[in-house]
């Protein structure tokens, strides 16, 4: 024998529609929100080369960033009325959502140690970077481009006969 089919459909049970209202709640938006959840920042590969630029400038022995060329234009740039030198000379990074490496061109001042000033550049661009932009910084590569003599004349300075 055949049951017969009930042709009522099964209802809600009333518990779960209150449940229901709670997950909704849970997710606020407006001021009660969490900041997490109410947009993305994104950051720009400029910003992190200044940051890295200003910490590596920070170490005790760090003459300059940049190569040769790099130097040379940033001074020419520099004596031009109005023109800036850039902190980001020297540094190339690449950023991604949540991870940037870093590379640094440096001159080192003559008596210091290369391993030494390298080696403390490296930390304080990881922990300026990290502390300002949230980003994990991955690597950080130092290039040591030349020794800065103390006798060399300084970048900038302007060359003739009469000063």
């Amino acid at each position: 024998m055949t049951e017969p089919i009930s042709t009522t459909a099964p209802t809600e049970p009333r518990a779960s529609r209150p449940q229901r209202e709670r997950t909704l709640k849970s997710k606020k938006t407006g001021p009660d929100a969490a900041p997490g959840i109410r947009g993305a920042t994104s950051i720009a590969d400029g910003v992190v080369e200044k940051i890295a630029g200003m910490a590596a400038r920070e170490v005790p022995g760090v003459h300059a960033l940049g190569g040769g060329f790099a130097r040379t234009m940033g001074a020419v740039r520099g004596m031009v009325p109005g023109g800036r030198t850039s902190v980001g000379h020297g540094v190339k990074v690449e950023v991604g959502e949540r991870q940037s490496a870093i590379d640094l061109a440096v001159v080192v001042e003559y008596g210091f140690a290369i391993a030494d000033v390298a080696a403390e550049v490296r930390e304080n661009v990881i922990a300026g970077v990290e502390r300002m932009t949230g980003l994990e910084v991955v690597e950080v590569n130092i290039a040591v481009n030349d020794v800065h003599l103390p006798y060399e004349e300084e970048e900038g300075t302007p060359e003739g006969r009469v000063q």
